[in-house]
């Protein structure tokens, strides 16, 4: 066994140096032959862990991402022979049903921008226009499929050690939704250009969109997939077929999901000592109040007696409270004139006739907004959550902030 460690462990340190030999212009074509035989005993998840290895060593990401095509081109054929045969209703089945899906909707993107550019009536550039729209909104809807790799798929490769691949992949979905916004951008403004205008505005962002989601797919099918496969439990695909279905689908649905859609029950052991467990997670004890207090909302929680239990602490408060309304009935809280609605919110929640309620008024050149929640476990009433906000800085935002300032 030790011999075939170190025979894994030197045939990696090999394929590590001739990755930085591509990185400082070694021949393609003579890597090639070299990475055959390393290739043969190292598996995705080796050859992810490695690209990782790299980046924690020096190799810049921005260069390891730039590169990677060239990693591709040389590993491509070792690669295609390795990847193992998908199972049906396995997730990344479905991601890469879906990979299929969008390369023929970028091609069928590059076939509309050649039907603009030839339309000869007016009819026949609407019905490209319309078709254009059309293959807009499907990558609109098709957003989840990034979503599902990034907040689940991703973090259980962490989990197993796969950091930087994921990274590296993040910032290629960023890349794609930056090409996609140029899209969107013409469907949206296609009326108001000629034929002429909008093929040639959408001409390189229809080629660039193809040719980016052809180079992305790749390596997800042939690196990261086959390494998700080999670390993944059984138990950890099962829970990533429940967070996949919590977030939805596009047009790759499975014919049956077994495992429940809501989030996970909690175990008596699924927090240590010191902590209270949730349905996901758990939080320390001394971190729970804070956490409630820094919250740029008021909270309030009324039992299911009517009797204020308890309020949060925040730095600033947009009506006061004190200690000495805690176990008071909220009806004595409120001026006589509005008792009625309180009494009929409250109502509503305990039969089960409003989950919310919410209002807004101007005070003192201030837009607060003022919500109420039906706290139910179980569909068994435990009080109302009162949520209090100024929202007139939110209501004054404008454009964009994309920079920490």
């Amino acid at each position: 066994m030790s011999e075939l460690l170190a025979d894994t462990t030197q045939k990696k340190a090999a394929l590590k140096e001739l990755i930085r030999n591509l990185h400082q212009g070694a021949d393609p074509q003579r890597a090639k032959k070299e990475a055959a035989g390393l290739l043969k005993s190292l598996t995705p998840a080796e050859i992810a862990e490695i690209e990782g290895e790299l980046i924690q060593e020096g190799t810049p990401r921005e260069e390891m991402e730039r590169l990677c095509d060239v990693h591709l081109a040389v590993f491509q054929e070792a690669l295609e022979r390795e990847r193992p045969r998908e199972e049906m209703e396995h997730p990344i089945q479905i991601l890469m049903a879906e990979h299929q899906l969008l390369l023929e909707l970028a091609a069928k993107l590059e076939g509309t921008v050649v039907e603009i550019s030839r339309a000869a009536t007016q009819s026949a550039a609407a019905r490209a226009i319309q078709e254009l729209k059309d293959i807009a909104q499907d990558f609109r809807a098709s957003e989840n499929h990034y979503l599902r790799e990034e907040n689940v798929l991703f973090p259980y490769l962490e989990k197993h050690g796969v950091v930087e691949p994921p990274i590296i992949m993040w910032r290629e979905h960023d890349r794609i939704r930056q090409l996609k916004k140029g899209l969107y951008s013409a469907a949206a403004d296609a009326e108001r250009m000629t034929p002429h205008e909008l093929s040639e505005h959408l001409r390189d962002v229809a080629e660039q969109l193809a040719a980016t989601l052809e180079s992305h797919f790749y390596k997800e099918n042939n690196i990261l997939f086959p390494a998700a496969q080999q670390l993944l439990s059984a138990e950890e695909w099962a829970e990533t077929v429940r967070q996949f279905g919590q977030i939805g689908y596009w047009k790759v649905l499975p014919s049956s999901l077994t495992a429940p859609s809501g989030p996970p029950e909690a175990g008596p052991d699924t927090a240590a000592d010191g902590e209270i467990p949730f349905a996901v997670g758990s939080l320390p004890v001394e971190a729970l109040e804070p956490i409630l207090n820094v919250l740029p909302v008021d909270l309030t929680f009324v039992d299911d007696k009517d009797t204020v239990r308890y309020f949060s602490q925040t730095r600033e408060r947009v009506f006061p409270r004190t200690a000495a309304i805690i176990g008071r009935k909220v009806q004595q809280c409120h001026p006589e004139k509005s008792v009625h609605v309180v009494n009929q919110i409250l109502d509503d929640f305990r039969n089960n006739r409003r989950d919310s309620a919410e209002f807004w008024i101007q005070s003192g050149g201030h837009f607060i907004v003022i919500r109420y929640y039906a706290v139910r476990r179980d569909g068994r009433y435990l009080g109302c959550l009162e949520v209090t906000q100024d929202a007139t800085g939110i209501r004054a935002l404008e454009g964009e902030r994309r920079l920490l300032q």
